[in-house]
């Protein structure tokens, strides 16, 4: 049997490769050309050491103490020339794609659906054969060229890929390259370039409660978390609060009510800062954050929105004296011509 193991490097490029529970992850990196840092093949120099954020494995009992301590294991470190999985995993490589003779693989596909949910969101989806091999963890997201220049804009997934295709949620910003083009020139059946997957903001393994925190178009990546959650579920709570600037700028909302019936502890609630809103919600999303949804730090709370929505988040989280088990984040700015 295969497992799929996602390999994620210290600069932010993430490569897939996969691995049989008879071979070493070290072994089957090598084989797919990805060179993890190796000094020795019997777990004696720790040069192989990386960090395993998610899946079982066997980790063997042939390394010694200074290569790997027992309080590194309980951490849960691995030695890659010793490890072998026994589902799918995610290691975290101290070290850069380049140093490992990778790189963030390139895929070619054509605009499949393209929709101006708002006036201030874009929903664009891209298809083609090369997509069914693409391969990510939800919350990741790829560097998209715009045609007719030299530049690309940072798009999260906002789906899982599904038969060779993927979606997006792009914030319409006037004078915007990408925006620009996806309002002005583009049509269904151009051609489109993404490189990836990028990115540490990505759904772990749930081991408690989760406090989801969307601003704007920062609700892309949780979609695809949830639509994870909806096909592996989850024993623990979901809490999402999506908050928008205007009334207009809501979207996806049906979107979130069909997740909801899928998933049966998940429950949102969107909240429009204008206070001229007509939304039943108002305010920001400190503003709706129970005490329950922190659940006295035992929680794992996922934001992602521009600065200062997290830089506001991260006061108040601390100004309630609580630190939860992990706080993950992601900001976005909107980029111009």
């Amino acid at each position: 049997m295969s497992f799929q193991i996602a390999l994620n490097f210290e600069d932010g490029v993430t490569r897939f490769i996969e691995a049989t529970g008879q071979e070493t992850v070290a072994d089957a990196a090598y084989r797919q050309g990805i060179n993890i840092p190796l000094d020795c093949r019997d777990g004696a120099c720790g040069t192989c050491k990386c960090f395993a954020e998610a899946g079982q494995y066997d980790l063997g009992d042939e390394f010694i103490e200074d290569a790997l301590s027992d309080d590194e294991v309980q951490q849960g470190y691995v030695l890659t020339c010793q490890m072998r999985a026994a589902s799918d995993c995610v290691l975290r490589v101290p070290a850069s794609s380049a140093l490992c003779k990778t790189q963030q693989a390139s895929f070619e596909a054509t605009i499949s659906d393209l929709r101006q949910l708002s006036e201030s969101t874009i929903a664009l989806s891209i298809k083609g054969e090369s997509l069914s091999r693409l391969a990510f963890l939800p919350g990741q997201y790829v560097n998209l060229h715009v045609p007719g220049s030299e530049q690309t804009r940072a798009y999260s997934f906002s789906t899982l890929q599904k038969e060779g295709e993927v979606s997006f949620l792009i914030r319409n910003v006037p004078g915007g390259l990408m925006s620009s083009f996806l309002t002005g020139l583009a049509k269904t059946g151009d051609s489109m370039t993404l490189a990836g997957p990028l990115g540490s903001f990505y759904l772990r393994a749930i081991q408690r409660p989760l406090l989801l925190l969307a601003g704007g178009t920062g609700l892309a990546p949780f979609t695809a978390m949830l639509e994870k959650i909806a096909e592996q579920g989850s024993e623990h709570p979901v809490h999402l609060i999506y908050g928008v600037t205007n009334d207009l700028d809501l979207v996806e909302l049906d979107r979130l009510q069909a997740l909801s019936a899928r998933i049966a502890n998940f429950s949102f609630s969107a909240c429009v800062a204008n206070p001229q809103s007509q939304h039943p919600l108002k305010g920001y999303v400190t503003q709706h954050i129970e005490p329950q949804h922190l659940n006295e730090g035992d929680v794992d709370v996922y934001l992602c929105g521009p600065p200062p929505m997290v830089e506001a988040v991260s006061q108040y989280i601390r100004e309630q004296g609580i630190t939860p088990a992990n706080f993950y984040y992601e900001k976005f700015a909107a980029a111009a011509a």
